[in-house]
C-alpha cells in the first residue's frame, strides 16, 4: 500500500509540475484541546478543525496556490500521527479528535520533518521546484516528555540556514511559550488570541497564495498587520 501511495504522489507531481509551496502543520491532539474555557461555546479542537477546514477551502478557492500548495497534517499527544499525507487541498481537510496521553511535543515535530524532507525528496526525483518548507506547530500546554529538547536544535539549525521557516502559536494561557521560542529563536512565538484559528489560517492561505505567484529566488514576506487579528506576544 505504501509503495502504491509512492506512485501516486509521484505521479501527481509529474502531471502538475508548478513550483510547490510545502506546508506541514503540526497540531496538538492531547486531551486539554477537548476542554471547554471560559464558557466558550465550542473546545478548542472543534474551533481548530473549523480553522483547518477554513484554510484548505481557501487555498481550494485561489485559482493559483490550488495547484501550488502542498500540505500535510500531523497530530500529536503521547505520539503523532499522520493525519494527511502532502498533497493537494482538493481532497478536503482531515477532521482531528483528540487523544488519550501527554503532550509530546519533540514527537509531533519530528513527524512533520520527516515528511518534509520525503517530500523534499520526491521534489527532486520528479524535478519540481519548491519554496522552502513552512512547520505551523501549534499546542495548547507544556510538554510531558523532553523530546522536543533535541528536535528543536534541529528546527533551530534549519531555520538559521534558511531551510524551513516555523510559525510556533502557542492556544491559550496554559501554553508554553518558552519552550515554543527553542524551535524559533529568531522569531518570537505568538498566542492564538482567543479561539481564533480561523483568523490565522485565513492569513495563512493569504500567505500561501502570495508564494505561490512568486519564485523560490525573491525573499518571502508576510503581512505582519495581519497577524495582530489573530495573534499576539
Amino acid at each position: 500500500m505504501v509503495g502504491r501511495e509512492l506512485i501516486l504522489r509521484h505521479q501527481e507531481l509529474i502531471e502538475n509540475p508548478t513550483t510547490r509551496v510545502p506546508v506541514c502543520l503540526v497540531l496538538d491532539a492531547s486531551p486539554s484541546m477537548g476542554d471547554r474555557h471560559r464558557g466558550d461555546a465550542l473546545t478548542a479542537i472543534e474551533e481548530l478543525n473549523t480553522g483547518v477546514a477554513a484554510f484548505y477551502e481557501a487555498v481550494a478557492a485561489d485559482p493559483v496556490a490550488r495547484y501550488a500548495a502542498d500540505v500535510a497534517v500531523v497530530s500529536f499527544s503521547s505520539d503523532a500521527c499522520v493525519e494527511y499525507q502532502f498533497g493537494s487541498v482538493g481532497f478536503g481537510a482531515p477532521r482531528i479528535a483528540t487523544r488519550s496521553g501527554g503532550t509530546s511535543l519533540g514527537t509531533g515535530v519530528a513527524a512533520g520533518l520527516k515528511l518534509l524532507d520525503d517530500r523534499k525528496h520526491e521534489y527532486r526525483e520528479t524535478g519540481v521546484d519548491y519554496w522552502q518548507p513552512w512547520l505551523v506547530l501549534m499546542t495548547d500546554g507544556a510538554p510531558t516528555d523532553d523530546t522536543h529538547a533535541a528536535v528543536a536544535a534541529d528546527v533551530s539549525a534549519r531555520v538559521a540556514a534558511k531551510k524551513l521557516t516555523i510559525f510556533p502559536i502557542g492556544i491559550g494561557a496554559d501554553a508554553d511559550l518558552h519552550v515554543l521560542q527553542r524551535f524559533s529563536p529568531g522569531r518570537p512565538p505568538l498566542r492564538l488570541k482567543g479561539l481564533n484559528f480561523e483568523a490565522f489560517f485565513q492569513w495563512l492561505s493569504k500567505s500561501v497564495a502570495a508564494a505561490s505567484q512568486s519564485t523560490p529566488d525573491q525573499g518571502m514576506s508576510f503581512d505582519v498587520g495581519g497577524i495582530q487579528a489573530w495573534g499576539s506576544l
